[in-house]
């Protein structure tokens, strides 16, 4: 087929994709992040509304988003302002869309510029069958333009650097305004500014060494340019970010730093057991990256490499280094940092668009390679059969494509309780939808009082009967609530793996390729919440009545089981009381609170091995519940002293200002060595 008639597909395909994305935008449900960063984004509007009154963009102790520049946020909360768009999260997923879009383009074009417009046609067919990419697009303002800026900044250094004597004014605007959305999103994007001194000094000793020639006038005024780039690019960054306006050397440095080591952790699922974000094994991104990327986007990287020798003989061959270089030195990066991950892959999506740029050249290397027709169909069949995977997931499982795992695991099936899977919470928005739906048709009207596992506000704005608030799942018992809508993030592997979740009281269940995802609960007596608030009073004989009917309607919440038994202990009840505990550790062997309590009525009954075994346990389980550090420190002290003071070295390290652990670690010192003691005790009395 000729050049003309590809470039032609290649438009028409551009403009189809965008249209798709467009369109199924509009059944995109509304993530948590978008909550949070929506949010900050009212607040910046208002600092510059007010002209700098409102601070409430600069005062973000809990989320830490001063730190980001939320450009796009904010460009497009501004838009929404000025045309009065009352469908504000509508309108955001389809502005996300057209970023996912632009991502999706300019790396078509970057393939077009280093190889051909097959090449762009192979990337625009290789986005199209990403799912995680295509689900983030939907409603990711953060990620997915961060994507598209980085890309974009790297195509246009690497057309800056290859123009030669030559200055062509688009392209120089095009890589100032690249690297300015870059860092005005994510301060990480200063690893532009890097990049275009480090490639230019690689570049020109390149060309000084290999070709024995250059041109002193090139290099000074390339050397002028990128400086007048860095600046302005520096400059622009900053417009509608207000941290970075009150001293924007010092805070964009001091945003990165905050970035790279983001201070918040989360508990998250991964290899079937929960572990803390900060404590992933090293292998966590490349894994994640690994069985969510489709087979079809690894083969063709893997065929870029097996042809690399071909790639690096080509007049471009320095850019395929380069590029290779902007995919690996992130995520080189972050191991060497030990950075905190979560969210499987979610932050690193902004090396995506390279890894498909690097499969389409390798798929364009292999067609180029094979002489026979037959063999270049079979080629042709072979990777529509890969793609098959992908495709049917995104068909059959809108608006949760982001939750796609590859053959490698089994899919989202086989992913299932050993993976996160709806970590972005967004199918709260169909849950939210469903129930609206059935209150409506059942005519259940008055004052309701719902809980979700992530804020539902915005979903039930219409409806100011439902009063919607936050809880936790396993703290579902402690509040007032008639319905609830609960994720499956954050619920225990044994509960999901055992089908103890969904819960018996779910009256609507979410799916993502027939695995459940999101429920809503009906609440069918609030005697667990009666229970509770008697316990708190003192009441325990009416605590021990109500939760008796408790059992009667639903006994499968495993702190009914752990306050049961602590009304139980009060009124003297001690051996029922341990069989009520042992009983819920059926519902979660892993439930930190009722092993906590098994150990501390061990230790209480004088049973010191027994204690030390459930608060093995619980350090086991969550290696940051800094209550069981102390309590087996203390009954180690006697037997092994240096265990005991090694257990309480490790808590403090993990929190600096944990006062139990560092005056436990003063008394293991207070008869040996009164300095030391003393020493903690200072430091323990600077700690309110």
């Amino acid at each position: 087929m000729k050049e003309k008639t590809i470039k032609y597909f290649f438009y028409i395909l551009s403009a189809f994709l965008l249209i798709i994305m467009l369109l199924t935008s509009r059944d995109a449900g509304i993530s948590c992040d978008e909550i949070l960063h929506y949010n900050q984004s009212v607040f910046v509007y208002n600092y510059f509304a007010t002209h700098g009154a409102d601070q409430s963009a600069l005062n973000t102790p809990v989320t830490h988003l001063q730190y980001y520049g939320q450009s796009y946020d904010n460009v497009v909360t501004i838009l929404t302002r000025w045309l009065k768009i009352d469908d504000v999260y509508g309108f955001r997923n389809l502005m996300s869309s057209l970023m996912g879009w632009l991502a999706i383009f300019i790396t078509a074009i970057f393939a077009v510029w280093l190889k051909n417009y097959r090449s762009g046609l192979i990337v625009l067919f290789l986005f199209a069958v990403s799912p995680t990419f295509m689900g983030h697009a939907q409603n990711n303002l953060k990620d997915v333009p961060f994507a598209f800026a980085y890309i974009a900044g790297i195509f246009y250094i690497f057309k800056f650097l290859s123009g030669g004597t030559k200055l062509y004014i688009r392209d120089f605007l095009l890589l100032i305004l690249s690297i300015a959305f870059c860092i005005s999103i994510r301060a990480g994007g200063l690893l532009l500014i890097c990049y275009l001194f480090f490639f230019f000094i690689v570049y020109y000793s390149f060309k000084i060494i290999n070709e024995h020639k250059y041109s002193i006038i090139e290099i000074r005024r390339k050397l002028i340019s990128m400086i007048v780039i860095a600046a302005a690019a520096l400059f622009l960054s900053i417009i509608l970010w207000p941290y970075a306006l009150q001293n924007p050397f010092t805070n964009i440095l001091r945003s990165y730093r905050v970035m790279a080591h983001y201070p918040d952790t989360f508990r998250q699922i991964f290899e079937g057991k929960v572990e803390w974000s900060d404590y992933m094994p090293w292998y966590y991104l490349l894994k994640s990256m690994g069985i969510t990327i489709p087979l079809i986007i690894l083969s063709g990287l893997l065929l870029f490499f097996i042809f690399i020798r071909k790639c690096l003989s080509d007049s471009k061959a320095l850019f395929y280094s380069f590029l290779i270089f902007t995919v690996l030195f992130p995520i080189i990066f972050v191991f060497l940092e030990k950075s905190n991950l979560y969210s499987s892959w979610r932050q690193f999506l902004f090396v995506y668009p390279g890894i498909v740029l690097l499969a389409a050249i390798g798929f364009t290397s292999l067609f180029d390679s094979i002489s026979k027709k037959i063999v270049l169909w079979g080629a042709i069949v072979i990777i529509s059969l890969l793609s098959v995977h992908p495709v049917k997931f995104m068909l059959l499982n809108h608006p949760y494509e982001y939750m796609y795992y590859n053959q490698l695991v089994g899919g989202l099936k086989g992913a299932y309780a050993r993976y996160e899977t709806d970590y972005y919470y967004v199918s709260q928005s169909e849950a939210s939808e469903w129930l609206i739906g059935y209150l409506k048709k059942n005519n259940i009207t008055g004052p309701l009082k719902l809980k979700a596992t992530y804020p539902v506000q915005w979903q039930f704005r219409n409806n100011p009967e439902i009063k919607t608030s936050y809880f936790r799942y396993e703290d579902r018992s402690l509040s007032d609530w008639d319905y609830a809508i609960v994720v499956n993030r954050y619920i225990s592997p044994y509960q999901l793996n055992n089908k103890i979740w969904p819960p018996k009281n779910a009256i609507h269940i979410v799916h993502a390729d027939e695995t459940p995802i999101c429920v809503v609960l009906k609440r069918n007596s609030k005697d667990d919440y009666a229970g509770y608030t008697a316990l708190t009073e003192g009441r325990n004989k009416d605590a021990i009545d109500f939760y008796k009917k408790v059992f009667q309607v639903d006994d499968g919440d495993e702190m009914n089981f752990y306050n049961f038994a602590a009304a139980l202990y009060n009124d003297g009840q001690y051996q029922k009381a341990d069989s009520v505990l042992k009983k819920g550790l059926e519902l979660n062997p892993d439930f930190e609170p009722i092993l906590m309590y098994l150990g501390n009525i061990a230790r209480a009954q004088k049973k010191p091995d027994e204690a030390i075994r459930y608060y093995e346990k619980v350090i086991e389980v969550n290696r940051k519940y800094f209550e069981a550090y102390v309590e087996l420190s203390e009954l180690l002290t006697e037997s092994d002293l240096k265990r005991a003071r090694k257990l309480l070295i490790t808590c403090i390290t993990m929190s600096p200002r944990y006062k139990p652990a560092i005056i436990a670690l003063a008394d293991t010192y207070r008869n040996s060595d009164p300095d030391i003691a003393k020493k903690y005790d200072d430091l323990a009395r600077t700690i309110n």
